[in-house]
């Protein structure tokens, strides 16, 4: 009789204590042209980040960077800091509940790339790069540190590695030219860091929470505005079995459970991206939320 192989879960990085005065050092004096803040769903990373943009925020505010020349600009020091989302459905706009946007947790740190197309079109990582390269060059025309957030993986690697699009080399092979087209070449990676158990739990409380906010009618609104249901369920998780459910297709009950193990799915999938770019070489400096 063969033996059942038993999934055993990947041992975790050990969490790291950031050093704020080092990295906003880093950043004023060159060393770091861009701030990546990364993780699977439902691991803190806008909260995070938003949090790291206000620090960067009140340490202006309060002249710390006053004299210390800075690269991103002509003038000295650090105006403050700005967020770039590197999440592939929060670009739709209308699409609110169902991608958990919450845009109020942002405050008043100013964010880029979200809603800035039509649901139901297709918006693709070439797209997104060209994107980011716009909102990037702005944010540091300003003299803020430009903070790259989302779980999107072939969103962060596009910018932080290069992707050229129109060669005929593979994506993954270092980008040539790439700093005189004006993509970041000292990025410092940062990683949200939970366990499988609590970042499960905290994915179906999420899901139970937008459920009772109106993710339903959301996704009913969108198919009653014209949006095809096919587009839909390509958006996958929240938008295909909600769909699934509003066709008939799925029960409430059916759509909940499947949607959630989706979800846990998609976060494993995620981690297993991120730990991947470690192992290319990537410095991930991991934190607790």
């Amino acid at each position: 009789m063969p033996r059942l192989k038993h999934s055993i879960p990947a041992e975790l990085p050990a969490p790291e204590q950031l050093d704020f005065a080092q990295l906003a050092a880093d950043c004023a004096q060159g060393r770091c042209d861009l701030i990546v803040v990364l993780g699977p769903t439902a691991s803190g990373k806008t909260r995070y980040a938003v949090a790291l943009a206000e620090e960067f925020r009140a340490a202006a505010a309060l002249g710390l960077f006053e004299g210390c020349p800075t690269r991103m600009t002509d003038d000295p020091g650090i105006t403050g800091a700005e967020i770039i989302s590197a999440d592939s459905r929060q670009v739709y706009r209308g699409m609110d509940i169902g991608t958990g946007k919450d845009l109020a947790e942002y405050g008043e740190v100013p964010f880029h790339l979200i809603d800035i197309a039509e649901p139901g079109t297709q918006y693709n990582v070439w797209q997104f790069q060209q994107d980011f390269l716009r909102a990037y060059a702005d944010i540091r025309s300003r003299g803020a540190v430009p903070i790259l957030c989302g779980g999107t993986g072939m969103y962060i690697n596009a910018v932080t590695r290069g992707y050229d699009f129109s060669g005929t080399t593979p994506l993954s092979t270092p980008r040539e030219g790439a700093a005189r087209e004006g993509f970041p070449q000292r990025p410092f990676f940062i990683g949200t860091l939970v366990d499988r158990e609590t970042r499960n739990a905290r994915i179906d409380a999420r899901l139970d929470a937008r459920l009772q906010e109106g993710m339903i009618d959301e996704i009913r609104g969108l198919l009653e505005r014209g949006v095809p249901a096919e587009a839909l369920i390509a958006y996958g998780l929240e938008y295909k079995f909600v769909t699934l459910h509003l066709q008939g297709v799925l029960s409430f009950e059916e759509m909940r459970t499947q949607l959630a193990t989706a979800i846990h799915q998609f976060a494993k999938r995620q981690m297993t991206w991120f730990r991947g770019m470690e192992r290319s070489g990537v410095r991930i400096h991991w934190v607790e939320v």
